[in-house]
């Protein structure tokens, strides 16, 4: 299984503050935006991972996280030329995911609850075409939605619409068996100009081969695209980081759970860092974990 993180778009929404670096590299409380979505796919076990962004920010993030092997991790990058919509990232990663399966995680999304990891990896397990996470929204007119019966199997996906079937937004972490190259060479561009990736959720599900897996109760999803959703997520990692003592998206210590990375390793990571919490957190945990 390879991964894939969509860290494109200039982040006009969030200007002035992302008119010299990237978005992705933007804290949500005490770690960069990045952080986030690259725990997930180490969650799920996914080591080879493929970093798109935009020709101004992929140098940015390259230096920051070079190729990854201080966290046990084959970092690669490719260029985003222009914003074509997430459904490009197929075509970009195409000799990337090869022949295996691959997940795809938006840049600015932010996955946090007990027994994620489980649910990613029995996902992962049970991989036929397309699997989606649909996560209860307040606004569901902003997303794509999911309808489902009342065996939770998947009946539609409608892109942004007007009157909502239902309130189950479909986030931006998707997984795919390795055809969805071919699909996505085969799409055209919508009307604003886009690959969609409905598009190709909608080919899957007429052929039988969709699925969603609803996040509920105890779980948080946020779509960190804004200045007011970049707070909330600051504030909900600080609630559960001060009151719980653990860190929310460390990757660090993530690898040394992993095995990815020994426990010297970690010390010496939180080393270079140590006149911050992040760092003193990375040298007492080194040689403490159970």
């Amino acid at each position: 299984m390879k991964g894939i993180i969509l860290a494109g778009g200039s982040g006009t929404r969030m200007q002035p503050a992302t008119l010299s670096t990237s978005k992705q590299l933007l804290s949500v409380y005490d770690k960069p935006m990045l952080y986030y979505p690259l725990s997930v796919l180490m969650l799920a076990e996914i080591r080879d991972i493929l970093i798109i962004s935009t020709p101004t920010s992929l140098p940015l993030i390259k230096e920051f996280l070079s190729d990854g092997s201080h966290l046990g991790l084959k970092l690669s990058y490719s260029v985003q030329e222009e914003p074509r919509g997430i459904a490009d990232a197929f075509r970009i990663g195409a000799d990337h995911i090869g022949d295996e399966n691959i997940a795809l995680i938006l840049g600015d999304n932010i996955f946090h609850g007990a027994g994620f990891p489980r649910v990613l990896r029995d996902a992962l397990s049970d991989l036929d075409g397309c699997t989606l996470f649909g996560y209860p929204v307040s606004d569901p007119e902003r997303y794509g939605v999911a309808e489902v019966d009342e065996h939770g199997s998947l009946l539609s996906i409608t892109e942004k619409p007007d009157n909502p079937s239902s309130n189950n937004a479909i986030t931006g972490l998707y997984f795919y068996t390795p055809d969805v190259v071919d699909i996505a060479r085969e799409l055209t561009a919508s009307d604003r100009g886009e690959l969609e990736v409905t598009d190709i959720n909608n080919i899957y599900l007429k052929e039988g081969r969709a699925k969603v897996i609803r996040l509920g109760r105890g779980y948080t999803w946020i779509d960190a695209g804004t200045h007011d959703s970049v707070l909330s997520a600051s504030q909900y990692v600080q609630v559960i980081e001060k009151r719980q003592g653990v860190r929310v998206a460390c990757l660090e210590e993530i690898s040394l759970r992993m095995g990815y990375i020994d426990p010297n390793a970690c010390h010496r990571l939180g080393k270079r860092l140590e006149k911050s919490d992040y760092g003193k957190y990375l040298m007492q945990i080194a040689y403490s974990l159970d």
